[in-house]
């Protein structure tokens, strides 16, 4: 059963499944925290929440990736890849402090693209960043 857990395409599975695991998770913790809900605002075309959305999908995956890229447990790319994600929650609520003129989440759910498109690039690149010190 060793061999089994040993192989490529078993160990892909698993990180693939457990990344869309976490994923699931950590995108349920953003609709916690956000005044919005994502996939009403995405259904009804506002295209502000689906870029925020997808440049959380993608920071957070992203992060994940890197994880998997230097560590070689499973539990240590989890460990790794929840904390990238708290760092990318923290950046969330860094960009929603220093922009005290405005409230983020609601110029985002008021389908404001250029806060949706300046919020989606914010969590891209943290991501960069947060995945670049994983290793």
């Amino acid at each position: 059963m060793t061999g089994f857990w040993e192989n490529d395409y078993v160990e892909t599975a698993a990180y693939f499944s457990v990344v869309i695991l976490c994923l699931v998770v950590f995108l349920a913790i953003f609709e916690l925290v956000t005044k919005y809900r994502n996939w009403e605002e995405i259904k009804k075309g506002n295209l502000a929440v689906a870029m925020a959305t997808g440049g959380k999908i993608f920071g957070i995956v992203n992060v994940f990736r890197h994880s998997i890229s230097h560590h070689d447990t499973l539990f240590t790319m989890i460990g790794w890849g929840a904390y990238g994600f708290l760092l990318l929650l923290v950046g969330y609520f860094i960009f929603e402090f220093f922009t005290p003129k405005f409230k983020v989440d609601e110029e985002i759910e008021k389908d404001n693209r250029a806060v949706g498109f300046i919020s989606m690039m914010i969590s891209i690149s943290l991501s960069f960043v947060i995945g670049a010190n994983i290793a």
